[in-house]
């Protein structure tokens, strides 16, 4: 039998198994602590950094961070909120973001994120770097403007003999995320859509599919995201 300890976020008493994810234990007991890397089944990363949290006065991240007994963990402090919205200013700035024309509008993470941290003007300039969309593969377009570099899809997505899909190319200002065109040529239909919802943005997006949803009833049209963890405490 697991090991149940007790700790506290922002001086609210909680209960977890011990060994658990903090974001997970976290969510367990209606607190919600933001992140765009972090996906349930997957091994975490802690490739976004917006997870991070303060434990015993030290900056981490809540997804490659363990509970134990008696961890006291900072979550809502003024700066902890204004490191995850610079971090998302950052997303923002660094790629070309253009929420009004992107099929994922309403069910974007990342705008969901910055919706909740209030983004309007980012601090940072923006960049406007030149990146191209791979739409070689049959079923999927992958779009370098709006990826994040989270990984969620190179770590989720392999084929029946589980070799990934997708990996990082070039280096350096200019890396990205690709589709390797020989393991994905015959993609099924199911890994595709797939690996299009595992994507917190619209960089991997399904080709002949659009706007099944309509705006409006999107995941995060109707409520903000976080809303269903807080919700219930």
């Amino acid at each position: 039998m697991a090991k149940i300890v007790t700790f506290s976020i922002d001086g609210q008493k909680c209960m977890a198994e011990e060994g658990q994810y903090l974001v997970d234990a976290a969510e367990t007991n209606g607190v919600y602590i933001p992140t765009l890397c972090n996906m349930t089944g997957v091994p975490p990363q802690g490739s976004c950094r917006v997870c991070s949290v303060k434990i015993n006065g030290k900056l981490t991240t809540a997804c490659t961070t363990k509970v134990s007994e008696g961890m006291e963990v900072i979550n809502e402090s003024e700066e902890i909120q204004d490191l995850r919205k610079a971090i998302i200013e950052l997303l923002f700035a660094e790629g070309n973001h253009f929420c009004p024309s992107c099929e994922q509008s309403g069910n974007c993470e990342l705008q969901a994120l910055a919706y909740r941290f209030q983004v309007l003007v980012p601090r940072f300039p923006y960049l406007f770097p030149e990146r191209d969309i791979e739409a070689s593969n049959p079923k999927l377009f992958k779009d370098h403007n709006r990826s994040i570099l989270c990984k969620r899809c190179i770590r989720a997505i392999t084929d029946e003999r589980g070799r990934r899909l997708f990996a990082f190319g070039k280096r350096g200002d200019r890396i990205g995320i690709s589709i390797d065109t020989k393991l994905a040529a015959n993609i099924s239909d199911e890994l595709a859509d797939r690996a299009a919802e595992v994507c917190p943005v619209g960089a991997i997006i399904r080709k002949g599919r659009g706007f099944a949803v309509p705006i409006g009833q999107r995941r995060y049209d109707g409520q903000p995201i976080g809303a269903d963890v807080e919700q219930a405490k």
